[in-house]
């Protein structure tokens, strides 16, 4: 499961030895403007800051001491001039995710500046000596140059630690997944190389070990999931307790199969489940449950889109699972919606979120309880990670508006539509063509920079569309 912290950052601020010999306490000086720059970064951020690095050696010691602690990224800043080549082995040598912020002390030049004041402020030329040797060392690193106190620069820092943290978290991600859809093409992909280019294990277990789980949950784990429910739902009166009782013991299993394994999140094909005889519900309580306590989910065995739903849950807050179920022309919009999976926590505050009594053909078994919302009306952002024939990945992101819509009542799974920014039918020819899956994450609100900057993290396309 998620842990939900702050992303932690070290600062490395450069400058040179040489400016101690002609103003006397610059050091001094400089290092507390670093700490009024982390400060202003505190409420999104928290930042490791050791000291000013004024040669190679405190250059690659800073670095050094960055990766060892496992902080999620290093934002490098000129406290001076420094010389860059002082930064290359430290930077071939470093496993962070780096950015570059061209900042300086003061917002304005004024008629009172005098030589000192021209060194304190002289960062733009040591930050262009820096981002040339960036450049071509051919790291990743996105750049901002902008007014230290202001919004912009915290949002972009904020929104580049998050990225870093998700980029970091996908190297150590754990995927579980049973079975797989026969058939359905867009999901696949190999397993190897997407350990190698994006980052999570994917680890194929059986059902056999869930059943396991399940039958030895403790009564007092079921019940305290049914209370959580009761808590969190309004709870259909058609639905029996057998069967609630029943869809708390699946979910307690597979989450003690996801936290024995370290799995960050998990996929599990609909049949496998009907076709192994021992289970008598699918786990749609289940996959939502766990999607709103932070773990990624998709389903039919589609680890692509579970790896991106769990990177997801530290993208932004409450990741959810979703496919396009059908197009509204009127509406310029796609109907949202899955089998019965979804993260209550993006539902709307006005209508209450229903645990549901639902019959479901599918599998032919009892019927599996469902969690029944619809999303919160506003900006959001979907996003869809697919292979490419040439062994890479490609990100496709569309941002939109969840519309304020009547409630369907037919409709027993989460739902809502969701209008691309492009229109839907633009928006659809561009997914199309770019070779889209059916199987999405999206988030509430606008979270297109952050997706931007985890794929310039990873060395992967991103295409907004």
């Amino acid at each position: 499961m998620l842990d939900a912290r702050k992303p932690r950052i070290g600062l490395l601020g450069i400058m040179q030895e040489l400016y101690d010999n002609f103003l006397p306490g610059i050091t001094a000086r400089q290092e507390e403007y670093a700490r009024a720059v982390a400060a202003q970064l505190a409420n999104v951020v928290d930042v490791d800051f050791p000291g000013a690095a004024r040669n190679r050696a405190d250059i690659e010691a800073r670095v050094r001491h960055f990766n060892q602690e496992g902080l999620d990224g290093i934002l490098i800043m000129m406290l001076t001039y420094g010389p860059a080549l002082r930064t290359v082995q430290a930077l071939r040598e470093n496993n962070l995710p780096i950015m570059l912020a061209n900042i300086q002390p003061e917002r304005n030049v004024t008629a009172k500046w005098d030589m000192a004041d021209l060194t304190y402020n002289q960062g733009i030329h040591g930050a262009q000596d820096t981002a040339n040797a960036i450049m071509r060392s051919r790291i990743p690193c996105p750049i901002i140059t902008e007014d230290w106190r202001s919004d912009a620069f915290r949002l972009f820092v904020q929104d580049w630690a998050h990225a870093a943290q998700t980029c970091q978290r996908l190297r150590r991600m754990r995927i579980a997944t049973i079975g797989q859809m026969p058939g359905m093409g867009d999901i696949l992909t190999d397993s190897a190389q997407f350990m190698r280019k994006i980052g999570p294990q994917i680890d194929h277990v059986s059902l056999g070990t869930v059943q396991r789980l399940c039958e030895a949950a403790s009564d007092a784990d079921v019940k305290a999931a049914m209370d959580e429910d009761r808590r969190n739902f309004e709870i259909d009166p058609k639905l029996s307790e057998e069967n609630h009782r029943y869809a708390a013991r699946f979910q307690v299993g597979i989450q003690a199969l996801l936290e024995q394994g370290g799995y960050d999140g998990f996929s599990i094909y609909f049949g496998a489940v009907a076709d192994d005889g021992r289970f008598r519900q699918l786990h749609m309580l289940a996959a939502s449950n766990l999607l709103a306590k932070g773990y990624g989910y998709a389903a039919e065995g589609d680890t692509t889109c579970c790896s991106l739903v769990a990177a997801g849950h530290s993208i932004a807050p409450d990741a959810h699972f979703t496919e396009m179920y059908a197009m509204d022309f009127d509406l310029d919009s796609a109907l949202m919606s899955h089998m019965g999976e979804g993260n209550w926590k993006i539902a709307r505050k006005d209508r209450p979120i229903r645990l549901i009594d639902r019959p479901l053909g599918i599998g032919a078994l009892d019927n599996p309880p469902t969690v029944l919302f619809q999303a919160a009306p506003g900006e959001a952002t979907l996003t869809d990670l697919l292979a490419t024939n040439d062994g890479s990945y490609r990100l496709l992101v569309a941002k939109g508006t969840i519309l304020d819509t009547p409630e369907l009542p037919h409709v027993e799974m989460p739902y809502f539509h969701f209008r691309p920014d492009t229109g839907i039918k633009a928006c659809m020819d561009s997914w199309l063509r770019l070779g889209g899956t059916h199987h999405q994450c999206l988030h509430l609100g606008n979270q297109v920079r952050r997706w931007q900057m985890l794929c310039e993290l990873l060395g992967i396309e991103c295409v907004l569309v």
